[in-house]
């Protein structure tokens, strides 16, 4: 995920679709940011028949990898996804969530591990939410993420999915 993650931090092409993020840190800290975003479906290894929904921007970003058992993800794509843990190569149905963010000059990262993602689809854009906390050990406790990808074009090209570790 992180490997997936590093790769969205640096490669949204300027397009129709965003990414409006909101990041929330204990005890009171709010990081919002956007950034172009891009979908694209996967091609190779457990992630493939899935989408990979990614925006970032100025080392800001979020990433979404979105799973569906055997029939891909173009069957049943609108909905609510359960989250799935990081390293879940497992479970036939899900979303994996994972966020950078910026403080100053210090780069924070973090998988969710609780929270949904709610898929629409219409007329060939994704609109895809994400809401969910994850542990971020240098923030002191859990962080909260909501991220919005607004009107993203499902593009013809593919990219890997193969997890790394």
């Amino acid at each position: 995920m992180l490997a997936l993650l590093g790769a969205a931090c640096g490669s949204a092409s300027e397009q129709a679709g965003r990414v409006h993020a909101r990041v929330t840190r204990p005890p009171k800290d709010t990081i919002r940011f956007e950034a172009p975003a891009r979908a694209r479906r996967c091609h190779e290894g457990t992630g493939s028949g899935a989408l990979l929904l990614q925006g970032s921007s100025e080392g800001n970003g979020v990433v979404v990898w979105l799973r569906e058992g055997g029939s891909g993800v173009d069957s049943q794509a609108s909905g609510v996804w359960p989250l799935l843990q990081r390293g879940d190569t497992v479970s036939p149905r899900g979303a994996t969530v994972g966020v950078r963010y910026m403080m100053g000059d210090v780069p924070h990262g973090l998988p969710l591990d609780s929270g949904a993602v709610e898929v629409r689809r219409a007329d060939g854009v994704l609109t895809v939410v994400a809401r969910g906390t994850g542990l971020d050990v240098t923030a002191a406790g859990r962080v909260g993420l909501e991220a919005s990808f607004d009107a993203v074009p499902l593009e013809r090209d593919t990219v890997s999915c193969r997890p790394r570790p």
